[in-house]
């Protein structure tokens, strides 16, 4: 019976020793933000851009990890981003084409028009130019929406791709949008009070890229950066 007890607390104190050890483990959040208000402190601003994206100074006297949310694990888009790009850059360019024959066709209606003399040829040559400037309006309207189109499209892979690459620590990779894998996101409220002993709830977007070049047969492991901030509401 003794024994059998001892076998008990002994499994008891193995398990709160793992527990124990499970709670010191440092956590790559703690890590960053230490190292993230710690720069914010000495107002040391080359070393908190190479942490965030957005680096911005916060009116901290003291921090305190509130509640991190579960790690969440996607396929990256990279790949998909990019063809989206390209995608709308060929649908802009194929529509000049069309942009222009509609503008030459009004032209060639106004100077119908300017040659016109008769009133029967004047009416027929200004209801052309109505609807020849119509079809122009309509071609221009839709090549401008392709532009905004392909403006966001653009503007989404660059931004994506500028991500990729800060996490991977890295100045450029040419092929980034050809790179396949995991995007780790997880976010982290910090409880900042501040100087004036005022506290405000911010939510940190913590974000690392896990990519493989499949053709160089290349792993790519990035680091935990912060994306965004902002208090919460």
């Amino acid at each position: 019976m003794r024994r059998k007890g001892l076998i008990v607390l002994g499994a008891v104190a193995v398990l709160f020793i793992l527990i124990s050890l499970q709670s010191c483990k440092p956590t790559p959040e703690k890590g960053l933000l230490r190292a993230y208000f710690s720069a914010i402190s000495m107002k040391d601003t080359t070393t908190m851009s190479k942490m965030a994206i957005e680096p911005a100074s916060i009116d901290a006297a003291s921090w305190q990890i509130v509640s991190v949310s579960e790690e969440k694990i996607d396929p990256t888009n990279l790949v998909e981003q990019g063809k989206a790009e390209l995608e709308f850059k060929k649908k802009l360019e194929e529509h000049v084409g069309p942009v222009m024959d509609a503008e030459d066709a009004l032209y060639g209606a106004q100077e119908e028009q300017k040659a016109a003399r008769t009133g029967g040829a004047k009416a027929a040559a200004k209801k052309k130019v109505d609807e020849m400037q119509a079809k122009f309006d309509q071609e221009r309207e839709v090549h401008r929406q392709l532009q905004r189109d392909y403006n966001e499209a653009k503007a989404a892979a660059q931004k994506e791709r500028d991500i990729s690459i800060f996490s991977l620590d890295a100045r450029d990779i040419p092929n980034i949008m050809d790179l396949t894998g995991t995007v780790h996101t997880k976010d982290v409220d910090v409880k900042i009070t501040g100087k004036d002993g005022q506290a405000q709830t911010y939510r940190f977007n913590l974000r690392r890229y896990e990519l493989k070049d499949e053709a160089a047969n290349l792993a790519r492991r990035g680091r935990w950066i912060i994306v965004k901030y902002e208090p919460v509401a």
